[in-house]
């Protein structure tokens, strides 16, 4: 059984590590509007993927560093997570990324999106390309958060390098958010609501039908 003093450390590093995924991700985004595209699509894919992998880093041996409600009802449904722990996790990581977009908009308050991820196209496509984004990012969590110790020490950077890639070549489309935190933050701070939805079902369908698959192929 965990004390409370761990169980408090273990959510306030949820708390802090999605904070800074959502500080720096859509920073970076708040920038690249505010400076004319300085800091340039790819240069926030990779915002995304090395804040993700830095925190991974930081926050891995101690709270797993979910950072993604998505994620943690990935590892739920792969029977890696305790149902009793899901909902403090969940609220800690929508607390972080709260945090983060509340110190933006007063860092920027002429910014209008705050980062929000906001479908180009169609909504659909936009759900379908969130939903397999997040399939095969819980499928690699999945398959380096366990096992050798070799691929635990490249968990970080298979995931940051996995978001990266989907931020880079999905992000123009969709937002490439994988993280209903991520998206719930800016979307309630900026006002901007209307696509929510998109962004809080697809990507927890997309880590409970990776769950479902890695199954498949345990031993």
């Amino acid at each position: 059984m965990l004390n409370a003093l761990r169980l408090n450390r273990i959510y306030l590093a949820e708390c802090i590590g999605s904070f800074a995924v959502v500080f720096c991700g859509t920073g970076a985004i708040i920038i690249n509007d505010q400076t004319n595209g300085q800091v340039t699509h790819v240069g926030i894919a990779m915002t995304f993927g090395l804040i993700v992998l830095a925190m991974i880093y930081t926050f891995g041996s101690l709270s797993g560093a979910h950072l993604n409600p998505a994620v943690t009802i990935g590892f739920l449904i792969s029977g890696r997570f305790k149902l009793q722990f899901l909902l403090p996790y969940v609220v800690f990581q929508i607390l972080g990324a709260l945090f983060a977009s509340l110190l933006l908009q007063i860092l920027f308050p002429e910014n209008i999106n705050l980062g929000a991820t906001i479908p180009s196209g169609s909504m659909m496509q936009s759900f379908i390309l969130e939903l397999i984004l997040s399939l095969l990012l819980m499928l690699v969590i999945i398959n380096v958060s366990h096992g050798s110790k070799e691929k635990g020490l490249m968990a970080g950077i298979a995931v940051g390098a996995t978001v990266g890639l989907e931020a880079l070549f999905a992000g123009p489309i969709s937002g490439a958010s994988m993280n209903p935190a991520r998206s719930l933050a800016p979307a309630l701070v900026s006002g901007n609501l209307s696509q929510l939805w998109i962004y809080l079902i697809a990507p927890v369908l997309g880590a409970i039908l990776a769950a479902v698959i890695s199954k498949l192929f345990e031993e």
